[in-house]
This record gives C-alpha cells, structure tokens and sequence, in this order.
C-alpha cells in the first residue's frame, strides 16, 4: 500500500497531501464525469482512506453540485483534518451580479459555497480567473474580510498572466491584504507553458502550486493514440484535449510510454512523478472517475525519476507561453 506523503502549502504552514482529489468531475451528466452520487461519495471515500486530505471543487462545478456531494462526503470526517478548497468567479445565474470577482459577488458565493459545503469555513478560497472589470483593491479586500471573519483560512488564485499575479501581491503588501498562498496553473508534460508565466514567481514569492490538468485531460494516461479519430472519452468531445495530438505532444507521450515500461510503472503514474519532482510542485489535482483510477494515481508516489529520466521526458519539446495566452 502507498503511503501518502504530505507538504507544506508554499511558504504556509498548512499541511496537504502531495495529491489533492480533483471533484469537477461529480454531479455532472457530461460523458467523461461522474453522474452517480452514491459513486462519487464512495471516490471520496476511498481517497480519504489513502491518506488524501487535500479536495478541490468551485461553486460552479455542475452549478454548485460538486460541492453538495463535497459537503455530504465529508460529513462524517474530522474537519480539523481535511483541507477543503472552492473557488468563486463564474457565472452562477443569469443577472448582472451573477459572476466576477465584485465584493457583492464574492461575499455571496463564499455563503452560498459554505451552505452547500455543510462546512463553518473554506480552508482555501481560489479566484477562478483574473476579473478586468473589477479593481483587484476591490476583490483583495473583500477576500481579506472572509479570513478575517473566519469564513475563509487561506486565499489562492489560479490560471492568470504573470503581470496579473505579480499585480495582485504587490497590491495585498501595499494595501496589507492577506496574501494569495497559492496559484493553480494548467501544468503537465505537454502544457508547460506555465514555466514561462507564473511559476517562476510562485518559486520567487513561495506560492504553493497546485496544477490542474496534471494528465492533459487523459492524454498523458497512454489512451490515445496516433492517427485514431477518439469515439470515447474525454477527447471525443472536449476539444482542448484534441488540440494536444500534435506530432510533438505524441513524441513526449513515446518517452512516457518507454520509461513506463521500463519502471513497470503505467504512463500516468509516470506523468505525475514528474510534476512530483518539480521542486515549485506542491500538489497536483488528479480528477479520477474510478477508484482503480485513484489508486492507480496515488501509486505515482512510488515511482521515482532521475534527473536523466526528467530531461528525457522534457527533451521533445520547449515552454512556450505566446501559445497559451488566448486561453485565459
């Protein structure tokens, strides 16, 4: 059985699992997520059970779903010893005030996400994404009040530019906000774009990182390959994770696949050793729809990499972050 390791949260002294569970995927009727209550609980479950203590969902994850099933999970547990993270930005009806990062907005999904959660706080509160209609002065304090109040412990963002970021932690020390401990930027094998963006100022400033998409949307886990057209899957009809079949993408998931065998280890066990390795890396956020998945996730923990066996699976191709900018 692996044992789970855990880490700090950047320079914070909270302690998280080196894994934290991904729960997008619950309470959503789309192919490649989870429709099944009873199955998501049991997901849970069993990640708890494997030494994760670390869970991230957001308030619009199937319209606030994800975070009811977060909140009955949880239930039973001790809540001193789970680390809960949400996030708050996206539209979550149809008027006006329904989405961005506005006072209003904020302070009204913090309590509609700590109702749905069951929770008298969030661990981690997360800007899904950088608002340009809204003064940051205006997001930072109404973010500072939640932690004061004790509605919120620690504050993260995610899936911005660097100036953007930069930005937001010169304006929390100016204005003594509580500080953003925490970035989620899209990272893996073969989106590394991130390299050229906001890691370097999380390793700068001590911002714990949490990837999402650690596995490019399934496409590290050696289930597709060349010149088939996917009928299942996440692939067959999300397409960002189509636009990752390029000549170059599949050369590095040949590296994955050899080293693989080589460690008789399975390709996605080998794509989260790597994130694993990356010394700025606190913990990536894997979303598995099976607890043979999970587990097979967590036995990444086991699997170590040289710095020869690191540059191999970095050497077919660069960071570049002009590419990634029309995403945000």
């Amino acid at each position: 059985m692996t044992e789970m390791d855990y880490t700090k949260l950047g320079d914070t002294g909270l302690e998280v699992s080196r894994l934290c569970l991904g729960c997008m995927n619950f309470g959503s009727d789309t192919e490649w997520m989870m429709n099944d209550e009873e199955a998501s609980v049991e997901l849970i479950d069993r990640a708890i059970d494997l030494g994760i203590n670390f869970l991230d969902t957001a308030n619009v994850y199937s319209r606030g779903e994800s975070e009811r099933i977060v909140g009955k999970a949880i239930e039973e547990y001790d809540r001193d010893e789970l680390v809960v993270a949400t996030k708050v930005y996206g539209s979550m009806g149809d008027g006006p005030n329904s989405q961005g990062l506005s006072r209003k907005h904020i302070l009204d999904q913090a309590e509609a996400s700590l109702e749905r959660l069951g929770t008298d706080y969030i661990d981690l509160y997360q800007i899904h994404r950088w608002d340009e209609t809204t003064p940051v002065e205006e997001t930072l304090d109404a973010l500072d009040h939640l932690v004061e109040t004790g509605k919120v412990r620690y504050l993260g963002a995610s899936t911005m530019a660097a100036w953007q970021f930069t930005k937001a932690l010169y304006e929390s020390d100016v204005n003594d906000y509580r500080r953003f401990a925490c970035m989620q930027p899209e990272y893996n094998l073969v989106d590394r774009h991130e390299e050229e963006n906001v890691l370097p100022v999380c390793a700068d400033q001590g911002i714990g990182v949490v990837p999402w998409s650690p596995l490019a949307g399934g496409f590290l886990t050696g289930k597709y390959d060349r010149d088939e057209d996917p009928d299942e899957g996440r692939a067959a009809t999300d397409e960002h994770t189509r636009e990752r079949f390029t000549d170059e993408n599949w050369a590095v998931l040949d590296e994955v696949r050899t080293l693989a065998d080589e460690k008789g280890a399975s390709p996605a066990q080998v794509s989260l050793a790597w994130l694993l390795h990356k010394e700025v890396v606190d913990a990536p956020i894997i979303g598995p729809r099976t607890i043979d998945h999970l587990e097979e996730n967590v036995g990444a923990l086991d699997v170590t990499l040289s710095d020869d066996e690191v540059a191999r699976l970095e050497a077919p191709k660069d960071p570049v972050w002009a590419r990634a900018i029309a995403n945000l």
